[in-house]
């Protein structure tokens, strides 16, 4: 059967080149569509049509349904693949595409719809056979009703957004008290990213861990998987390492996990690539009885590379293939499983700020090619914007065994080399190589248990400093032979080297050399690449010693370009140190700014739906003093 002829991609970043290079290896022409944001991103280069629809905010783009249709008609592209996130599991999208006479590569509407809200999911399971989590699905969403819900249940329970994925609209609530402000803040990120405002409650479990099983169905009633992943280690319920197989899963506990997949994808008559989700009460080891239903995913996974490792197949030609009307490429006696695969996701942000998104031009981007599959988004002089996910790459490993996997994966990881925006390298790697990881000791509290030890403190020691300092010299082409030469006494130079709030006096000798790390100079700027931090020198034109200013103003700025969500103060109020004062959103992550001290509301000077910059003022606290 001839394949289609060409493929739209209705999504960006590093999803549309990984889409971009299994068509042009199966000689299909790619489209891709980009925002304003994204005219030099990588993705649209390496396309052989790229058409502009739009602007930044993916409601005016990437989200836009009668924009991306235009495209696909302008371009003459047969068929449409929506990646994952944005409009990729939306009926709507997937109904239109169809309508318009186009393949769309993904399942069929009514899959989605069955699938795509987790209260209607979690019914139609039930009614399968299919073991779910204790909780409340109704269609009552008062108040009232919800309350007495999550006392019946018991706490903590949890909050879920109906129609969310990713982390969006999930709460942990600890207690009665705290439940009225979590579900206003799960109904308020719910409308935003779905919307839908609509929840559901789930019963807590205390140790979990996050299994999902690789589905993909044929339009001619074949369903197979390709075994599970443990995406386990979480922060906000956002994955950040994934891996397959599970650890510590038992042959009988895989067979009974992956038939149930199986029995969930056919209630719906599956077609394409799925993922079944379960969450697994791993207190007592994995176990088939302790085991439920979570949710299902009707798209590719962002951690699908790691299935693609250990089975040796390429996710997004079945993903073609199936779309085309072919019968799927493998019976399930023929899918095997070798090795361990592991897959960190590298984010821009900054974990030693509580993980703030970071923006900003990538005037240094490198990272490990040698044995390491790199799906990323960027390249170095791309821009990091404020628009979108942090993630700008991922990293995965293949190799013999998990131990070797991670160790592998840590190593990558710490041979990052980027700046001036910062990631989450270091901690990736520190998590990799944890000792409780290596054992396969992983649940989804994972991060928060050993966060002070995984969040890297950048105190540069004397090999970086001595880094830094030569390579300042080397800057000034001063020749070994004059470095501090002294009639009595080693010759040595001094460098004055300011780190942060931290003035260094480094005496270099001639026999130093900087091969130890990766160093770079950018004007005035001395950066040392280590252990997947950059860290970040500059000369001391004055005397020795730093002063550093403390506001006493009272200001309060905001910590990093967004919109504000809310404001949960007025002028004049009175507010107690830890207070909530606004809530705001970048990056698709909300934050929620506190009162640093007690004091008077003074210059407030936004209102809900503002876009700010880094470092503006928001308002001032007035002590009263």
């Amino acid at each position: 059967m001839a394949m289609f002829s060409s493929v739209l991609i209705a999504n960006r970043g590093e999803i549309a080149r990984r889409i971009i290079r299994t068509a042009r290896r199966m000689g299909v022409r790619s489209v891709a569509v980009y925002s304003d944001a994204d005219a030099t991103a990588p993705f649209v280069a390496e396309a052989d049509e790229a058409i502009a629809i739009g602007s930044p905010a993916a409601r005016e783009s990437y989200l836009n349904i009668e924009k991306i249709l235009a495209a696909a008609h302008l371009s003459g592209a047969t068929a449409i693949h929506p990646g994952y996130g944005f409009l990729s599991e939306n009926a709507e999208f997937s109904e239109a595409v169809l309508q318009a006479g186009l393949i769309w590569i993904g399942p069929h509407p009514s899959s989605i719809r069955a699938m795509g809200l987790k209260d209607t999911a979690k019914t139609l399971m039930i009614q399968a056979g299919v073991p779910v989590t204790t909780g409340y699905v109704g269609d009552d969403q008062s108040d009232v009703r919800l309350t007495a819900e999550a006392q019946r249940i018991g706490y903590p329970v949890l909050i879920k957004a109906v129609a969310g994925g990713g982390g969006k609209g999930m709460r942990k609530v600890d207690c009665a008290q705290e439940f009225p402000a979590a579900l206003v803040s799960c109904r308020r990120e719910a409308q935003a990213a779905f919307n839908d405002d609509r929840v559901l409650l789930e019963i807590y479990v205390a140790q979990p861990r996050h299994i999902e099983v690789q589905v993909f169905g044929d339009s001619h009633g074949n369903i197979v998987h390709l075994f599970e992943r443990d995406c386990s280690v979480q922060r906000r319920h956002q994955k950040i390492i994934e891996e397959a197989p599970a650890p510590g899963m038992t042959e009988s506990v895989r067979a009974a996990v992956c038939l149930t997949a199986l029995k969930a994808a056919k209630a719906v008559n599956y077609q394409g690539a799925g993922t079944i989700e379960f969450i697994a009460d791993a207190s007592n080891g994995l176990r088939a009885d302790r085991i439920w239903f979570m949710e299902m995913n009707t798209r590719l996974q962002v951690e699908h590379p790691v299935t693609e490792a250990i089975t040796g197949q390429d996710l997004v030609e079945w993903q073609f293939r199936v779309a085309n009307g072919e019968l799927l490429p493998l019976l399930q006696n023929q899918i095997t499983m070798t090795g361990h695969a592991i897959e960190a996701r590298l984010y821009a942000e900054s974990p030693e700020t509580g993980f703030l998104p970071s923006i900003g031009t990538l005037r240094h981007f490198k990272l490990a090619s040698h044995g390491i599959r790199v799906d990323s988004a960027v390249e170095q002089g791309c821009e990091v914007t404020p628009f979108y996910d942090p993630m700008i790459a991922k990293l995965i490993v293949h190799a013999p065994d998990r131990v070797t996997a991670a160790n592998r994966l840590g190593a990558a990881c710490r041979m990052a080399e980027i700046w001036p925006v910062k990631t989450n390298a270091a901690f990736l790697a520190n998590a990799l190589t944890n000792a409780d990881f290596i054992a396969g000791s992983v649940d989804t509290g994972f991060i928060n248990a050993h966060l002070d030890i995984l969040v890297a403190k950048l105190n540069p020691d004397r090999k970086i400093l001595e880094a830094a300092a030569l390579s300042r010299l080397n800057a000034y082409h001063i020749p070994a032979a004059l470095i501090g030469f002294r009639l009595n006494a080693n010759p040595h130079i001094e460098v004055r080297l300011q780190y942060g709030d931290e003035a260094h006096i480094i005496k270099v000798h001639p026999s130093a050399h900087g091969q130890v790390y990766t160093v770079a100079n950018y004007g005035d700027e001395t950066i040392v690449f280590a252990g997947g931090q950059s860290y970040v020198f500059s000369e001391i034109t004055t005397d020795y010693g730093v002063n550093t200013a403390v506001a006493s103003d009272g200001a309060v700025l905001s910590p990093m370009p967004g919109h504000i969500l809310s404001v949960e103060v007025c002028e004049g109020d009175y507010v107690t140190k830890g207070s909530a004062l606004l809530v705001m959103e970048a990056m698709k992550m909300e934050i929620t700014l506190a009162a640093p001290i007690d004091g008077y509301i003074t210059g407030l000077r936004n209102k809900a739906g503002d876009r700010v910059a880094e470092g503006v003022i928001l308002l001032r606290l007035q002590t009263g003093d």
